[in-house]
């Protein structure tokens, strides 16, 4: 970086002196760094030579970017850094958002039984529909209901939460009946397996009348993906191979 291009014109400067980034540097240079815009730069005084290398580890971690290193008369190399743009770094957020792949990795177990890890969290799930209240794991079509209540309980609460109504309780039932169950207990052929419809019993305790606990209802039902993912037509793609 050194003598390619003549450094820009800061906008701050902060002396380091022989502090290294352990003791204190970087406190100066967030602290200088804060007042400026984004892309604002900043130039940094050091004489101690650790600063070269953890510098810009530094940068990268936090997402500043080191446009130009100098040396100096008096044993300093002066550092030249441009403040992040938080816009950009938003956008980078909102993009990963929007592209984020939610992923489970099941394996079966033994009988009707399979465990999943799904990040730092594992569970156990039994056979696709059960009629057994003896089974030692729920269910797949229970983990389906489960799903749906879990997403309205937390997602209602948060969506009056963030209008500042207090919720003293709330809980959720949810419900399903197959179209044919005896598809699935291979019986029948006729019909299909699959849930005729879910109903949801939501009881919540609320500072709020009911048009308005109706209406933040709907609005979470809209932005929830495991209802609208239920709502909708969801192509399920299978692809098997064999190890």
């Amino acid at each position: 970086m050194a003598g390619a291009t003549e450094p820009p014109l800061p906008d701050a400067t902060c002396d380091g002196g022989d502090l290294d980034c352990g003791s204190g540097l970087l406190l100066i240079i967030r602290s200088a760094m804060a007042p400026l815009q984004p892309s604002g730069v900043l130039l940094v005084k050091s004489r101690e030579i650790s600063v070269k290398e953890d510098l810009p580890a530094w940068c990268r971690m936090v997402g500043h970017s080191m446009i130009a290193e100098v040396a100096a008369d008096g044993g300093y190399t002066h550092y030249f850094l441009r403040k992040k743009d938080e816009d950009r770094e938003l956008d980078a957020d909102l993009r990963r958002a929007r592209d984020h792949v939610w992923q489970v990795r099941v394996r079966w177990t033994a009988g009707m039984q399979a465990k999943v890890a799904v990040r730092n969290h594992g569970f156990a799930v039994g056979q696709p529909a059960s009629f057994d209240t003896e089974d030692a794991a729920p269910s797949a079509v229970e983990f389906l209901l489960a799903a749906v209540g879990g997403a309205l309980a937390t997602g209602l609460q948060w969506r009056l939460s963030r209008r500042e109504i207090e919720v003293r309780n709330l809980e959720v039932v949810a419900k399903a009946k197959s179209h044919n169950s005896l598809v699935f207990l291979g019986v029948d052929d006729a019909g299909s397996p699959g849930l005729a419809g879910v109903e949801v019993l939501i009881y919540v305790d609320a500072d709020a009348d009911e048009a308005l606990l109706e209406a933040v209802l709907a609005d979470t039902v809209r932005r929830c993906p495991v209802t609208q993912s239920l709502l909708q037509t969801v192509a399920l793609t299978t692809h098997l191979r064999t190890v």
